[in-house]
Order: C-alpha cells, then sequence, then structure tokens
C-alpha cells in the first residue's frame, strides 16, 4: 500500500470539504465559463471526481482513511431520516410498478452479463479468463457479481462460498470500484439531460412530477427561518435515530447470525439478514418514515431535507476517494470484463426502459440500486429531487433481498462460461 502525502483524516476532510465548497461555489455563478462548464458538467459528478483527482495524484487515499466508513455509517443514516421525515408514502405507491421492474431488470442484466462478457473476452484473450481451482477467474468475478447485485456483505458472502485466492482478490475490488464508480459518473452525467433522455424513452413521467410538487408545495407552506431550537431538534432526531440503527442493527445482527445457521452460514441465500449495515439503512429508513406521521414531518420547513442532502454530498466526495483513475489500466484484461458486463446490464435497462416506456429515473436508480446499493442508490435519487431519495433506498434495501441468490445464479453461468473457451 503506497503512502499518501496526506494520512491525517482531520486535513482530507478539511481538503473534501474545501472541494464541496468550491464546486457549489462556482455552480452557482451564472454567466460565463462555469456556467457552460456546469450546463455540460454536472456538479455532483464533480463532487465525485475532485477526491478521485487527488486520490488519483497521491495526495490521498481511501487505503488510509476512515472517512467513507463515517460517512456511510453516520452520515447516510442521518441523512436518510432527515430525508425521509417529509416523505409521502401515498404519492410514492402511485409511481407504480416500474420502479420494480427496472431495479429486477438491472439485476438480470448483472446476472446474464458476467457469462456473457467471458465468453466474448475468452475470444481474443483466453488466459485472462482462465485459471484453474481457486485461482479461476469466475470465482473472482462471482464477488463482483455479489457486490453488483446485493452490496458488501451479499460480496462477502460469495468470496466464502467459491473460496477465490485471497491474493488475488485485491484485483476483484479494483475492478468493482473502477467499473462501477465509471458507470456511476455516466449515469450522473445523464441527470443533466433528464428532458431528453424521457423524451427520446417516451417515458411518462406524470407521477413523479406529481410527487415532486407535492412535496414542494408542502415544503413551501411550512417554510420558516430555521432557529438554533430547529437545528438542534434535527440534530436530535438524525443523531438520535442513528445511534438506535447502529444499537438495534448490531444486537438484532449478532442475534439472527447466532441463532439461525441459515443465516450464519455464508454459503446461504439468507446470509445478508446477518449484515449490520443492512439492518442500520432498515432501522433508520423506518424511523423517518415513522416521524413522517408525526408534527417532525414540519422541520422540513426548517431544511431537514438540506442538511440530510449536505450529509449525503459528504458521502458522494468520499465515494470519490475510492477511485484511482491510474490504475484503471492496470489489468486491461480484467478491466475490459467489467466493462463489458456493465455494458449488457446498461443496455438491457436502456432495451426495457425503451419497451414499457418508463423515466429515465426508474432505470438510474434501480440501476444504482443494484451496483451501488445503499451508498449510492440515494444519491442517485435525490439529485433527481429530494422527495425521490426514500426510491433509492427503498429499492437498494431490495437489493440485499436477491443478492445472494441472483450472484449464485450468475456465478454457476460463468463457471459453464469459462469451461467452454
Amino acid at each position: 500500500m503506497t503512502q499518501p502525502i496526506i494520512s491525517n483524516d482531520t486535513v482530507v476532510f478539511g481538503l473534501l470539504a474545501l472541494a464541496l465548497g468550491f464546486i457549489f461555489y462556482t455552480s452557482s455563478i451564472k454567466t460565463g465559463f462555469w456556467k457552460k462548464f456546469y450546463k455540460i458538467v454536472p456538479a455532483v459528478l464533480m463532487c465525485y471526481l475532485l477526491p478521485a483527482i487527488l486520490t488519483s495524484s497521491g495526495l490521498i487515499s481511501d487505503e488510509t482513511s476512515n472517512l467513507y466508513f463515517m460517512a456511510s455509517r453516520y452520515l447516510l443514516p442521518a441523512a436518510l431520516v432527515l430525508m425521509t421525515l417529509s416523505i409521502d408514502l401515498k404519492a410514492i405507491s402511485n409511481l407504480g410498478s416500474k420502479a420494480i421492474i427496472m431495479f429486477l431488470t438491472g439485476s438480470v442484466g448483472i446476472i446474464i452479463g458476467g457469462p456473457i462478457a467471458i465468453l466474448l473476452v475468452s475470444i481474443f484473450s483466453p488466459e485472462t479468463v482462465g485459471g484453474n481451482d481457486f485461482d479461476a477467474i469466475w470465482r473472482g468475478l462471482s464477488t463482483i457479481a455479489g457486490s453488483w447485485i446485493g452490496g458488501g456483505a451479499n460480496q462477502a458472502a460469495m468470496l466464502e462460498i467459491f473460496q477465490y485466492n485471497p491474493e488475488k482478490y485485491g484485483g476483484m475490488v479494483l475492478i468493482d470500484i473502477v467499473v462501477a464508480n465509471v458507470w456511476m459518473a455516466i449515469i450522473l452525467l445523464g441527470v443533466g439531460k433528464t428532458k431528453k433522455i424521457d423524451k427520446w424513452l417516451k417515458a411518462d413521467t406524470s407521477a413523479i412530477e406529481t410527487l415532486k410538487i407535492k412535496v414542494t408545495e408542502f415544503t413551501e407552506r411550512i417554510t420558516r427561518v430555521p432557529t438554533l431550537n430547529d437545528y438542534m431538534i434535527m440534530l436530535c432526531l438524525a443523531f438520535s435515530a442513528v445511534g438506535v440503527a447502529h444499537f438495534f442493527g448490531d444486537a438484532i445482527s449478532t442475534y439472527l447470525t447466532n441463532s439461525f445457521e441459515a443465516i450464519s452460514d455464508k454459503k446461504s441465500f439468507l446470509s445478508f439478514l446477518g449484515s449490520a449495515f443492512f439492518w442500520m439503512v432498515v432501522i433508520a429508513t423506518s424511523i423517518g418514515i415513522a416521524l413522517s406521521f408525526t408534527k417532525a414531518k414540519n422541520y422540513e420547513g426548517a431544511g431537514a431535507s438540506k442538511i440530510g442532502g449536505m450529509f449525503i454530498y459528504i458521502l458522494v466526495a468520499t465515494i470519490g476517494m475510492k477511485m484511482d483513475l491510474g490504475k484503471v489500466l492496470e489489468n486491461p484484461g480484467l478491466i475490459a470484463i467489467g466493462f463489458i458486463w456493465i455494458t449488457i446490464h446498461a443496455g438491457l435497462l436502456i432495451l426495457v426502459a425503451k419497451l414499457i416506456k418508463a423515466p429515465y429515473f426508474f432505470l438510474a436508480v434501480g440501476s444504482q440500486a443494484n451496483v451501488g446499493g445503499a451508498a449510492s442508490a440515494p444519491v442517485v435519487a435525490a439529485e433527481f429531487h429530494p422527495s425521490l431519495t426514500s426510491v433509492g433506498v427503498l429499492l437498494a434495501v431490495l437489493g440485499y433481498v436477491v443478492g445472494t441468490g441472483g450472484a449464485l445464479l450468475c456465478a454457476y453461468l460463468m463457471e459453464i462460461a469459462s469451461s467452454l473457451q
């Protein structure tokens, strides 16, 4: 592991804050160069790319930092509470079945994309997809399937099941991070062109627009100048919920793992229930939804979702730290498999979206609920509108449910594809 120039997390966090401040300041300038620049490159993509550039230059490194852990375990659940505080469940239910269809399409794209990518790459580079016993490439790729359908817990389950050589596992993690983050960047580029994409898809966006309007009208009706008291109550609601989510998440995870063999067994379909992170996300979201039925939802008028949004952008910056742009071409063969794989996933999503006339929002969030999981799906959803954050969370939770089973199927298909070369 190469030591970065700056390894002090306090200083690294200051650099990330500086980068975010620079992006938001320049994106607020409505004339000249910056106006033209942000018309092409969305601000949220820059929030991801600048930290990636800092990592690639060797100035900072995710490998020596705990900031992603802090952002994903503390700020993400707090953001989920603050951004679901004013959720309108009835309006979300009116979004219909297209969100689920696009999510499942994304899962199918991952399942069939892996074996197809192996078959294609084996034509011109059979050594890339070869390997014997526990060095077999398909075993390593199974961990990526777990990550891209479910998340970290499912990825660990695939490593446990197929016993890929631990010394080579780091290369698979690299492919996962590089390809997933490049795809996320492409999705974020599309957010700025949503209207054009929806027009091409001939999508009916009325339900999404209705939800946005309802939330906007509600926010305008209750908007007030926030006081210190408001901020302290929101701090209380958000981080008390984080504490509760962690306490019960750890307790439930430990109890289920110790009590049920089907959950403690990493090879089991139900192993995701042993993930403390899964329960943390579920509990934090549930608390936010519960608060939406109380007067606490009026704190949206004091800027609850804006504070949640600030936490989400810090998370985006820490995700960006994971991307070392200089490593993209380190293993071109395996990287090629990754990009072919994600291209099949994307192509299937576009095809189905076109057939069922699904909005780009469902395509983007359905994809990220698979590939990015609970850390990325809310980020992408919130970029469309803060009121849509909960849709990303709910689909990401669904990803945990289908993750292990889907990844197992993908792995067996990849084993067959590898044997055909």
